[in-house]
């Protein structure tokens, strides 16, 4: 992961094509980048970041940002009923539950992603931008 300007990126590698590409997170529209070097990747990332804000201030509109704290979610009946009971037996609201479950959730994750990346060589990639307002190759 990395991180520019508040926003966020996860990069994978292509051994097809042998670059890393990444993704930016947090947002409704795509930005992406690419590259082949760690410093590549850097610079392709912030370059993407730089691009977006530019382009959405060309335009007059606020960069993407989703996230209002609030989330529909459907899942089965069932699932439904024993969430609620378990919220209700810890003595808590299913919202409060629910925030609590999913922090935890997100720490898991963490914590792997933090294990997993030990040992691990440091990739980067190039630029390439994709937005749903437009499109930039850099």
């Amino acid at each position: 992961m990395m991180e520019y300007k508040g926003y966020v990126g996860k990069v994978e590698f292509d051994d097809e094509a042998e670059i890393f590409h990444g993704e930016v997170l947090d947002t409704q529209d795509v930005i992406t980048f690419q590259g082949q070097s760690v410093d590549e990747l850097k610079t392709a990332f912030q370059g993407s970041i730089d691009d977006y804000l530019a382009f959405c201030e060309e335009r007059g509109e606020e960069p993407n940002k989703p996230f209002s704290g609030q989330f529909v979610t459907r899942i089965p009946p069932e699932l439904h009923r024993q969430v609620n009971r378990a919220a209700r037996i810890s003595g808590k609201s299913l919202n409060a539950w629910v925030v609590e479950q999913l922090q935890a959730a997100v720490a898991h994750v963490r914590s792997l992603r933090t294990a997993g990346a030990k040992g691990k060589p440091k990739t980067a990639s190039k630029v390439k931008r994709k937005s749903k307002h437009a499109e930039h190759h850099a």
